[in-house]
């Protein structure tokens, strides 16, 4: 390290010289660097954004003079119009698009512009674990302090209602859920999720709604309650919808955020400060999927079940190596190894002598050592090719 590379070190700032980049990320740069690698780590979808919002976008990049300039910073009225009017389509539930809607670069951006926006330094916010290592890592980022709701796999992954009392303090602010889970693919009971929205209102507290993937549930729906739909905890409850799954178009960045309106405005003014808005050829195309409908879900969800169904076949075979809950949700199943007990060691092996990358569970908090984090969103032919080396490398 020269004298100069020793000088900017000490210029960066604490948190960040403690922020490790993402588990995810990190595995993915690993597996990019290696020839034919087959992926199993980013939740990427392999669905192309659907040829309606494409086109929408490019007849507005003909024909809008406005289509490369900024937007007012909690959205384009006629998006936070839609938003508000999908919001009540999803969960029945009437929101003022002004006083409770914004438009956020993707539920990353949502979610930092909300702790941003909450938190004093050493406030704490509970977490599920496992839960999405992005959230703990934008948590602390933000000065707060993630605490660990664990998840039972015995039962399917679901929640203890009655620890939770027990990790609320007098710095907690915030729950933060996903629903159906990552990296689990648990979808979190009816009962689970009233009694927590009861605990959180009854002590002032703000539910968080991180929400990529409620239209991502198999078996005919069955067992999944969208909390947002409770008009009881509006006041006490975050609401994060993001386009980047549902609709592919993660690459675009662009989500909408429902919360309580003594919260909204507070969230803008982090919002300009970050990005100054959601840029606008981002958001014609959210609208656009919005006027369009969610006619192509079901050919996203029947592909993503089948592979559900594919990943599933394949863990059966190496029954010996990993021991896993059947996802019900989203597009991650969650497995515990069986012949390793380091989960980083395993995955950085398993990419350098299978060519196969996952990622290692300890990423998403304490209970998720052990495990890794495998995503069935990628082509079958993927699956397949990654399985068939995890049979050739521990045998079938």
């Amino acid at each position: 390290m020269t004298d100069t590379d020793k000088t900017l070190e000490t210029m960066v700032a604490g948190r960040s010289r403690g922020l490790a980049l993402s588990a995810i990320k990190e595995m993915s740069i690993l597996s990019s660097k290696v020839p034919g690698a087959a992926s199993l780590a980013w939740g990427l979808p392999s669905f192309p954004t659907p040829e309606p919002i494409r086109a929408a976008v490019a007849r507005a990049l003909e024909s809008d003079p406005k289509i490369g300039m900024y937007a007012l910073p909690g959205g384009l009225p006629e998006l936070t119009e839609a938003a508000a009017r999908e919001h009540e389509r999803r969960t029945g539930l009437r929101v003022d698009p002004d006083r409770n809607v914004m438009i956020s670069a993707g539920n990353m951006e949502g979610m930092q512009v909300l702790f941003q926006a909450i938190l004093d330094p050493g406030d704490e916010v509970i977490v599920t674990d496992p839960g999405f290592v992005s959230h703990i890592s934008q948590i602390r980022f933000s000065g707060g302090v993630p605490v660990y709701w664990k998840m039972d796999e015995a039962k399917g992954w679901e929640l203890d209602i009655d620890s939770l009392p027990g990790l609320i303090g007098p710095r907690t602010k915030a729950i933060v859920l996903v629903n159906p889970s990552n990296p689990t693919g648990a979808i979190l009971s009816e009962e689970t999720l009233r009694a927590a929205a009861t605990i959180a209102r009854d002590r002032g507290l703000l539910i968080v709604l991180d929400d990529p993937y409620s239209p991502f549930v198999y078996d005919g729906g069955a067992g999944f309650f969208n909390l947002a739909s409770v008009p009881e905890f509006a006041d006490h409850l975050a609401y994060l919808f993001t386009f980047s799954k549902a609709y592919a178009m993660s690459g675009w960045r662009a989500a909408y955020m429902v919360v309580p309106e003594a919260l909204r405005d507070q969230i803008v003014k982090v919002h300009d400060l970050s990005m100054i808005c959601t840029p606008r050829i981002s958001q014609v195309a959210a609208l656009a999927a919005l006027e369009n409908g969610p006619g192509h879900m079901d050919g996203f969800r029947a592909t993503l079940d089948r592979r559900r169904k594919l990943i599933c076949e394949r863990l059966d075979r190496v029954g010996h190596v990993f021991d896993y809950v059947r996802p019900k949700g989203a597009y991650y199943v969650f497995p515990r190894l069986l012949q390793a007990r380091d989960d980083v060691a395993f995955a950085h092996d398993l990419l350098r002598e299978a060519r196969v990358t996952v990622t290692p569970g300890s990423a998403f908090g304490p209970s998720g050592a052990g495990h890794v984090r495998m995503a069935y969103c990628v082509e079958d032919d993927v699956i397949n090719r990654a399985f068939d080396r995890i049979e050739a490398q521990f045998g079938a």
